[in-house]
């Protein structure tokens, strides 16, 4: 662990985090008065914007956040059902609101395309647009037939697409979590449910957060037990091998940034985690 930041009352039920490739600040999707927050690499915040509220570029619920290559921070409003950009000096540029029932998860592409998860229409689209002018070009879905997806990753390197689907319960039964892999094309190329890694791994897993590392391995974050757990490749499904393993309470969000580093965000104490390898 290099960095801590946040905490109870800087930030508050965070939901999501995502990191801009080029200057390595981090924006965070919490529930505050104003919902982005936005920190240097150092850990200082540098802006706070998206206040709650029925404007254009208010945000009433953010659900996740992620950050272009081009520099515009783009949010899920569960709210309104819309998704919003801004640029980092908190300025509304762009807000979809036609078509989606509950979109949820979403990671931008190196091309600074987005792909998102709408949770209720069980789908992802991929939203491509002009940041910089606040033009919409296409929204276009991309599969259909999925069980509540909600967090998505983009590996920055083959254009895989992970998410992660959440399982209706059974009787007694909490539900269960399944990560799908697709290809760039979008085809099916390795999944693992929550009875496959228990085969693995005796506990109980259920997946909240996933990301790609550099080497195209997969990283899920497991709030059953307060752990990261990198997956392998797609085609090396079922490992195990746990990344983090002690001092986190309840992991909803993961990204890797530039350098490598492993950003970890704990909705159990507010926080957002730093780690270094």
């Amino acid at each position: 662990l290099r960095l801590c930041l946040g905490g109870w009352g800087s930030l508050v039920n965070p939901t999501g985090v995502a990191g801009c490739p080029g200057s390595g600040r981090l924006a965070v999707a919490h529930d505050g008065k104003k919902r982005i927050h936005v920190f240097a690499p150092s850990g200082f915040c540098l802006r706070r914007f998206g206040e709650r509220g029925n404007a254009g570029s208010n945000i009433k619920y953010a659900l996740d956040v992620t950050v272009t290559p081009d520099g515009h921070v783009v949010v899920t409003d569960g709210g309104d059902c819309s998704v919003k950009a801004f640029d980092f000096e908190g300025r509304g540029v762009l807000a979809v609101r036609e078509g989606f029932c509950l979109p949820w998860g979403l990671d931008a592409t190196p091309k600074s395309e987005v792909i998102l998860s709408d949770s209720e229409a069980g789908a992802l689209y991929r939203l491509t647009a002009d940041f910089h002018r606040g033009e919409l070009k296409n929204c276009q879905m991309i599969r259909s037939r999925l069980v509540s997806p909600r967090a998505v990753a983009v590996c920055q390197t083959s254009s895989a697409v992970a998410v992660i689907e959440h399982l209706k319960a059974r009787g007694a039964s909490k539900g269960s979590t399944r990560v799908k892999i697709f290809s760039a094309e979008m085809d099916l190329i390795g999944q693992m449910d929550s009875f496959g890694l228990n085969l693995v791994f005796p506990s109980r897993i259920y997946a909240t957060a996933v990301a790609f590392d550099k080497e195209g391995r997969v990283i899920v974050t497991d709030v059953c037990s307060q752990a990261v757990i990198c997956l392998g490749k797609p085609e090396e499904f079922p490992i195990f091998n746990p990344l983090i393993s002690h001092g986190l309470s309840y992991p909803v969000g993961l990204t890797y940034m530039a350098n490598d580093s492993l950003v970890v965000l704990d909705s159990g104490d507010h926080s957002i985690k730093v780690y270094s390898s």
